[in-house]
C-alpha cells in the first residue's frame, strides 16, 4: 500500500476514533483493526492505539472540564489514584502476554467490549433504578480498579465500561460522567503508554498520525455531543462496527 494511502487511512481512523471516544466511546474498534491491517503486530497495535487515543481523551476532558464534579463516596483524586494503579497492572499484564496468546484473546475482548457498549445505556438505567449507585469506599475502589486494569490491558470499550463503573459508584450527571470518563481514559492511556514505551511496543509513525487527528476529533466530538439528539443511532452504528471487527478477528 502506498505511504500516502496509509497516512490518509491513519488520519481518517484517528479523527473518527477521537470523535467516537468523546461522544460515546468505541474509537478503538477503528484504530486497532486499522493498525493490524497495516501490518502492526497485535500487541504493538494495541499499545499504539492506546497511546494515540491519549490526546483525543485529553481534549475531550478539556471540553467537559466545567462539568466534572465529585459524586459518590470516592473523591476525584482518590478515583484517579486507583485508576493509575490499575492501569499499571494492566499494562504489565499486556507486556507479559505472548503475541500469539494476545491474538487469541483479542476476539473475545472485542466481543466483550462490543456487548458492553451495546447494552451500556440499559446497564446504566438498571444501576440507577435498583438504587445500587451508593457503593462505599471499598466497593467503589474495587470497581474502578477492575475497570482500570482492563483499560490498561486493552483499550477497546473502555469508555462505556468507565461510564457503567461511575454509574455504579454513584455518579448521575451525564456530562460530568463524560468528562471524568475522558479524564480517566487519558490517565489510563498515559500510564499504560509509558509502560509500553519502556517495553518498546509503540509503532511511532502510525501513532503520530493517529494522535494528531484524534486530538482534533476528540475536541470536536466533545463539543458536538451536546447537540446530538439521536445517540441511539450512533450507538447502533458503533456496535455494528464492533461486531464486524469481532467476527473478522474470530475468522482470522
Amino acid at each position: 500500500m502506498p505511504k500516502m494511502v496509509e497516512l490518509l487511512l491513519l488520519i481518517v481512523a484517528g479523527f473518527a476514533s477521537g470523535v467516537l471516544n468523546a461522544v460515546a466511546g468505541g474509537g478503538t474498534f477503528i484504530t486497532f483493526p486499522v493498525l493490524v491491517y497495516l501490518g502492526v503486530p497485535p500487541v504493538s497495535a494495541n499499545a499504539t492505539a492506546t497511546l494515540s487515543a491519549l490526546p483525543g481523551y485529553a481534549s475531550g476532558a478539556w471540553a467537559f472540564r466545567n462539568d466534572i464534579r465529585a459524586e459518590g463516596s470516592l473523591g476525584i483524586i482518590g478515583t484517579l489514584v486507583i485508576a493509575a494503579i490499575g492501569s499499571i497492572i494492566g499494562g504489565v499484564l499486556l507486556i507479559l502476554t505472548p503475541g500469539d496468546a494476545f491474538l487469541a484473546i483479542v476476539p473475545w475482548l472485542l466481543a466483550l467490549a462490543t456487548l458492553l457498549f451495546a447494552i451500556g445505556p440499559r446497564l446504566l438505567i438498571a444501576i440507577r433504578q435498583r438504587g445500587i449507585g451508593n457503593a462505599g469506599h471499598v466497593v467503589s475502589g474495587g470497581v474502578i480498579l477492575a475497570v482500570s486494569i482492563y483499560g490498561g490491558y486493552f483499550n477497546g470499550g473502555l469508555g462505556i465500561m468507565l461510564l457503567a463503573a461511575l454509574g455504579l459508584i454513584g455518579y448521575v450527571n451525564l456530562h460530568g460522567m463524560n468528562g471524568l470518563k475522558s479524564a480517566l481514559s487519558a490517565l489510563l492511556s498515559l500510564i499504560s503508554a509509558m509502560t509500553f514505551v519502556y517495553a518498546d511496543l509503540i509503532a511511532w509513525e502510525p501513532a503520530a498520525a493517529l494522535a494528531v487527528s484524534a486530538t482534533l476529533g476528540g475536541y470536536i466530538g466533545a463539543s458536538a455531543s451536546r447537540k446530538i439528539t439521536r445517540m441511539d443511532l450512533l450507538r447502533i452504528f458503533i456496535t455494528l462496527i464492533g461486531t464486524a471487527m469481532t467476527i473478522a478477528f474470530f475468522l482470522k
